[in-house]
């Protein structure tokens, strides 16, 4: 299942807008808000990507309808469970180290989602714990991935795919994990919650 919207061009859009937050970002921040808050997450990711922007500019209009897009094909990846978890990322038209360095910001955006809230006991528990605090501990390491300019292209490409599989993964995990912390609605996917940013 596809994300519906391409990277590069939605982040075009946010710095049209005025927005602070580029696409990998504002999708990681949206998959950490997902895992922790289901449905309930759209308003506020929203207005925290937009912060700042102005309410009557057109472009703004534009950048929520994108966000509008993504936010609805991101919660259905992760709560419907059909297909595999896609975070937003560079093509391959892109260098590896264009790629590389929106993964890193796609992790600090998602770590940014799981503690951007005020969060309860139960809840920092389970992220303290195994094995949500690994995939913290190595998301933290990932922010800080760079590719170096002499290494090997078909060495930077393969541990650039393996990053990447691993976000996916890690992403679906920590979504499942904090399950039983989401009210039961928020897994439900109806269209009204599929469509809860309209």
């Amino acid at each position: 299942m596809s994300l519906g919207i391409d990277h590069d061009v939605l982040d075009d859009a946010l710095k049209r807008c005025g927005a602070t937050w580029d696409a990998a970002q504002a999708h990681g921040l949206l998959s950490g808000r997902l895992s922790i808050a289901g449905a309930d997450a759209g308003f506020d990711w929203l207005s925290q990507v937009l912060e700042g922007t102005d309410d009557a500019d057109a472009l703004r209009a534009e950048c929520e309808d994108m966000l509008s897009t993504l936010f609805e094909s991101t919660y259905r990846q992760l709560s419907e469970r059909q297909s595999a978890f896609e975070p937003l990322l560079p093509g391959d038209q892109d260098t590896t180290f264009t790629r590389t360095e929106a993964l890193a910001r796609w992790c600090e955006g998602f770590l940014h989602g799981l503690v951007a809230k005020q969060n309860g006991d139960a809840l920092k528990e389970r992220l303290a714990a195994e094995p949500l605090a690994d995939i913290i501990k190595d998301m933290l390491q990932m922010t800080q991935a760079i590719v170096e300019d002499d290494g090997d292209d078909e060495s930077d490409e393969e541990a650039y795919a393996e990053l990447v599989e691993y976000l996916r993964a890690a992403t679906q995990l920590a979504y499942e994990e904090l399950a039983d912390l989401r009210r039961p609605e928020d897994d439900d996917t109806d269209e009204h919650d599929r469509e809860v940013l309209h």
